[in-house]
């Protein structure tokens, strides 16, 4: 079943290449608990099929760096982009991105959160195995607030300007 507008979002284990060691991250991927991470905040999070694609490279990941202050001042604490693919992957596309901390690089590896959520895209015909529908959802607290999935092949409402305009 797939997730919608009230429900809380799946406990599941994410993972995020960090570039610069500090207390409690080391250098290199590191695994983070969903629950800790929405608690107490809110979050606006999009997913799509794969690192490095075209539509993701060329505008979705794009759109959120170029919107970060006017998310941020909606009262945003955190953008995270979800893709399944290793934290090596999502950290090397950040890095080409230049998400530079505005955007963190979520890495849901075996797609065991996408599952959870029941937004699973089957791409296995075309070689890229299970991944992620393309979406994007506000979360508080990790309650969804407002969730827009985008149809098959399409990007209409999953960009950061159609999701400031719902939130």
């Amino acid at each position: 079943m797939t997730i919608k507008v009230g429900d809380r979002v799946p406990d599941a284990t994410l993972t995020e290449f960090i570039e610069t060691e500090t207390a409690g991250c080391a250098l290199g991927p590191n695994a983070f608990q969903v629950a800790d991470l929405v608690k107490g905040k809110k979050i606006l999070m999009f997913a799509l099929p794969g690192a490095f694609t075209p539509t993701c490279s060329a505008k979705h990941v794009p759109s959120y760096v170029q919107h970060i202050d006017a998310i941020k001042a909606k009262g945003v604490d955190e953008v995270w982009c979800v893709a399944v693919n290793d934290a090596f992957v999502m950290g090397a596309w950040g890095r080409e991105q230049q998400v530079g901390g505005k955007v963190r690089m979520l890495a849901d590896g075996s797609a065991l959160w996408t599952l959870a959520l029941g937004l699973e895209l089957d791409l296995t015909a075309r070689g890229m195995g299970v991944r992620s529908q393309r979406y994007a959802a506000l979360l508080d607290d990790g309650v969804v607030k407002v969730l827009h999935i985008e149809g098959p092949g399409k990007f209409e409402v999953s960009d950061a300007a159609s999701m400031l305009a719902a939130i």
